[in-house]
């Protein structure tokens, strides 16, 4: 093999090994917020729950992995995504950016953990809503922002 052609090939090689590899992501997202809370899983739900109710924005959604494992007869430890939204901000959300509409609604995610704790992790809207590019959707975001913070300190607190 020709000299410059080896060259070639190690050089390559060396490029491949230190390239990230495809579909690696920052991790935790930009904007990810976790919150540890002394309160037990079924507590935290319940404390996050009149936190949205006070802050004045709606539970839209809500999932668990945990409860329809146990449904199934599964044990797994407590999660759930609460989906949470207003339509007024549906509203300028989509009059600003209608791609952003996937977006919606923001999530709180619910886990327990092994000593009986349990955390709340969100991301906070100007993280979420960044990529479009909207100045509309960046002013909406950072009233979110507010909110968010304010709903998760409230959930976790005493």
């Amino acid at each position: 093999m020709p000299r410059f052609l080896k060259h070639s090939v190690f050089a390559t090689l060396i490029l491949f090994l230190l390239a990230p590899p495809l579909g690696a992501a920052e991790w935790p997202h930009p904007g990810t917020r976790s919150l540890a809370s002394e309160k037990p899983f079924a507590e935290l739900v319940t404390a996050l729950s009149g936190a949205i109710k006070d802050n004045g924005m709606f539970t839209v959604s809500k999932a668990s992995a945990s409860a329809g494992a146990k449904r199934r007869g599964v044990d797994i430890a407590g999660n759930m995504v609460i989906g949470v939204f207003r339509n007024d901000y549906a509203v300028r959300m989509l009059d600003a950016s209608i791609q952003s509409g996937i977006e919606a609604p923001l999530r709180f995610y619910l886990t327990a953990n092994a000593d009986g704790s349990a955390n709340l992790t969100y991301r906070t809207p100007t993280a979420v809503f960044a990529p479009y590019k909207s100045a509309a959707l960046d002013e909406m975001a950072a009233e979110l922002d507010a909110i968010f913070a304010a709903i998760a300190a409230q959930a976790v607190g005493p």
